[in-house]
């Protein structure tokens, strides 16, 4: 009988589709860890490689430089952290008002814990310089609760509730302006209980209702 492919080239000493992909991982895991931990300029490669045992020209071969892995990493980190549709259409409460709360607390909380605060500070940092980092997070993590949000003032909208002519972009102002400030204050590591949060966002919710009824 004919041996089995991956069996056989595990045992020549090549890694099969799982192991490969496992070692893939260990790399963006890794590199993630040295840019949150050191920045762009202070990680390296080498130091990178060695914490997954790896060469330079391997990692090289799959990333050319320096950019193009920190790209791959803050893009992994992103998918890692990003919520998932279900999460986001749990935020879907019985008032309008709490349905706002709840999905801007959804997007404040990604940065509430350690590792989602170092990856939006690593982003902030660096966006001048790689613009296409910030699109990236913006397209996998923000994007989803955007539109989810846009649908919600359009059905107001349609129910004669509310007045809104552009529902994407009053879903983005809405994220600029109740979500922005609480999470900005954050990653300056000022402390911020929950209930100072929550008198934030539910004013400036408040701001936002208001400034969308029908005139």
């Amino acid at each position: 009988m004919p041996q089995d492919m991956s069996d056989s080239a595990s045992r020549a000493g090549r890694p099969t589709r799982e192991q490969a992909q496992a070692r893939q991982t260990a790399l963006l895991d890794a590199a993630l860890r040295h840019f949150l931990d050191k920045g762009y300029e202070s990680a390296t490669i080498e130091g990178i490689a060695a914490d997954v045992n790896m060469t330079k020209r391997t990692v090289y071969a799959k990333y050319p430089d320096k950019a193009a892995l920190l790209r791959a990493a803050v893009r992994h980190g992103t998918e890692a952290r990003a919520v998932s549709a279900e999460v986001i259409a749990a935020t879907r409460k019985e008032t309008l008002e709490d349905t706002l709360v709840a999905i801007a607390m959804l997007r404040i909380g990604l940065v509430g814990e350690p590792v989602g605060a170092k990856l939006q500070r690593l982003i902030n940092t660096e966006s001048y310089r790689f613009p296409d980092i910030f699109q990236t997070y913006y397209d996998i993590a923000a994007l989803p609760t955007v539109r989810f949000l846009a649908q919600i003032l359009e059905a107001q909208t349609a129910a004669g509730r509310l007045a809104i002519g552009d529902a994407m972009l009053a879903a983005n102002v809405f994220m600029s302006m109740v979500v922005s400030g609480p999470v900005r204050f954050i990653l300056s590591g000022n402390v911020l209980t929950a209930h100072d949060i929550d008198r934030r966002v539910r004013f400036a919710v408040d701001l936002f209702l208001k400034g969308a009824l029908p005139r």
